[in-house]
């Protein structure tokens, strides 16, 4: 009983203690974001820097008609900053999702590419590469520069739709079918993708490997608004999960008799993350590590809570990618590597390293 007393008043103790060393996280996430967006817009190879982005967003809104002025604007509004927004944008809703499927399958491996949704998405985008001057030419002709993130979203909610079909029965969906279907069809698309490429040419070779690294080079307003509506919902729907999630850590059953509709909320879940993920390979291309590395360092931190782990997970992974972005500029200027790249160097021994700190457990909160 002693016991028992003793340790009760230190869990307390600490839970409260990580929620507030969480919400400091969060802070801490804005800041960083914040600076990690200055640093995207100042860094590129067309003359725009850190000393020159005051005149830049002067001329900006000032619609300034000199020479200087006018480069200065071309470079920040049509270059830079879509670009920036576009890597915050992936990199949050990436994040987001790969927390979300870890808390819907307890499973700390577990992210959108292991039910996939990054895989059929990939595989629709593949296809529109290397089909696009044979069958589905005129279908390409006609979306013009919205024929690949179309394709790829598609790719991503059909094979959405597909798990679903395959996992629910008598009502319910079965969490273990649903991933081990995910697996089985994150399989087929891969070998598919892999036939595509075989039967290419050399210049849709080329394209398909750039495109498969995941790079934010070309970005636009036009694939910002590509992904702006799915990231948003998604994004927006954190507040309203927060306590299925949190119920879910416990165990399906535990969460209906706290009052959860478990059922309603695995098809949202399932949902939402599959529409923002489909939107972020259209835009971006497959980049790897961002739904498994930054949930794990925001629990790592701050505990399981999902009041801290969902915007941490979209703050963190909006950082990491802008950042990750900067360094595919500079290490190899004025050429640039894929963001992808960069994300496998750094994610993959991080993610080495979690799992052998932390032996892959995630505990309730």
């Amino acid at each position: 009983m002693a016991t028992q007393t003793l340790r009760l008043p230190h869990t307390n103790v600490s839970r409260l203690d990580r929620h507030a060393l969480g919400r400091r996280l969060v802070w801490a996430g804005w800041v960083a974001l914040v600076l990690a967006a200055i640093t995207s817009v100042s860094v590129g190879p067309t003359g725009l820097t850190l000393s020159s982005l005051p005149q830049a967003i002067s001329a900006a809104l000032s619609g300034s008609d000199s020479a200087a002025d006018a480069y200065a604007r071309l470079v920040l509004l049509e270059v830079r900053l879509p670009r920036m927004i576009l890597g915050a944008f992936v990199g949050a809703s990436l994040g987001v999702a790969g927390a979300m499927m870890q808390g819907l399958f307890r499973n700390p491996l577990a992210d959108p590419g292991l039910i996939g949704v990054s895989s059929g998405a990939a595989l629709a985008a593949v296809a529109t590469i290397a089909l696009g001057s044979s069958f589905a030419g005129p279908w390409v002709r006609t979306l013009g520069a919205w024929a690949l993130p179309v394709a790829a979203f598609l790719g991503g909610f059909a094979t959405t739709m597909m798990l679903m079909l395959i996992a629910r029965r008598h009502g319910t969906t079965a969490i273990a079918t649903l991933l081990l279907a995910g697996i089985a069809l994150a399989a087929i698309a891969g070998a598919l993708t892999g036939l595509l490429a075989y039967v290419t040419d050399d210049r849709e070779l080329r394209d398909l490997t750039l495109w498969s690294m995941g790079s934010l080079a070309g970005a636009s307003w036009q694939k910002v608004l590509g992904i702006v509506p799915f990231a948003l919902l998604l994004l927006l729907a954190i507040p309203r999960f927060i306590r299925a999630l949190n119920g879910l850590l416990l165990g399906e059953a535990e969460a209906f008799y706290l009052g959860i509709e478990v059922e309603r909320a695995k098809l949202w879940i399932v949902t939402l993350t599959a529409a923002a993920v489909g939107a972020a390979v259209a835009v971006a291309g497959t980049i790897g590590f961002v739904g498994i590395v930054v949930p794990h360092l925001v629990r790592l931190i701050a505990g399981p809570d999902h009041r801290i782990v969902l915007p941490g997970s979209a703050l963190l992974g909006a950082v990491l990618v802008v950042v990750a972005d900067v360094v595919a500029r500079m290490i190899v200027a004025p050429a640039e590597l894929p963001i992808g790249i960069i994300m496998a160097i750094v994610g993959a021994p991080a993610f080495l390293h979690l799992v052998i700190k932390r032996g892959g457990v995630m505990s309730a909160p």
